[in-house]
């Protein structure tokens, strides 16, 4: 994966590139490069659309399943992405003392969890409901908020809280 150096344009949200030939491949990974610039430590995350589109640009094309978690501070200010889990096409086991340890590693208040889907269908399984209650019952123990649980496709993302699956 070839990286750019984008630099700041002079007009607001506009940036320069260090090539004149840009490819496909070359503004998708410019692409990828800007959600992760936007999901850095600090962002405030008030928007739940902004953080699907972020997170749909940056999982949408794996091939296998990745469990992530945004951890964020008590006015919903990232403190980082964390890809904790690694599975296979269609799953990917997910142990919650893992995340407990990674969330008071961090001091995070709360937490947005996110998985995505190889298939493309961001629809959430039975599986995704029930680890969802799982990671919200154990982290609530430590007062640890879940926020969502977004689960990422390859045309879309669904959030779980906006759709009171939480």
């Amino acid at each position: 994966m070839r990286y750019h150096k984008l630099k700041v344009g002079a007009e607001p949200g506009t940036y320069v590139m260090e090539t004149s030939i840009v490819t496909e491949h070359d503004i998708l990974t410019m692409a990828k490069q800007l959600s992760r610039k936007r999901l850095t430590k600090g962002r405030c995350l008030a928007n739940p659309n902004d953080v699907k589109d972020h997170l749909l640009t940056l999982y949408r094309d794996y091939e296998h399943e990745v469990f992530a978690i945004l951890l964020l501070d008590n006015t919903h200010r990232l403190i980082g992405l964390h890809e904790l889990f690694r599975g296979t096409i269609n799953s990917a086991v997910v142990h919650p003392r893992e995340v407990v340890k990674l969330v008071l590693q961090h001091n995070a208040a709360a937490a947005i969890l996110m998985h995505n889907h190889p298939s493309g269908n961001p629809e959430p399984s039975q599986d995704d409901i029930n680890i969802t209650k799982l990671l919200k019952d154990t982290l609530g123990l430590i007062s640890v908020r879940v926020v969502d649980h977004i689960v990422v496709g390859a045309e879309h993302c669904t959030s779980m809280a906006q759709r009171g699956m939480l």
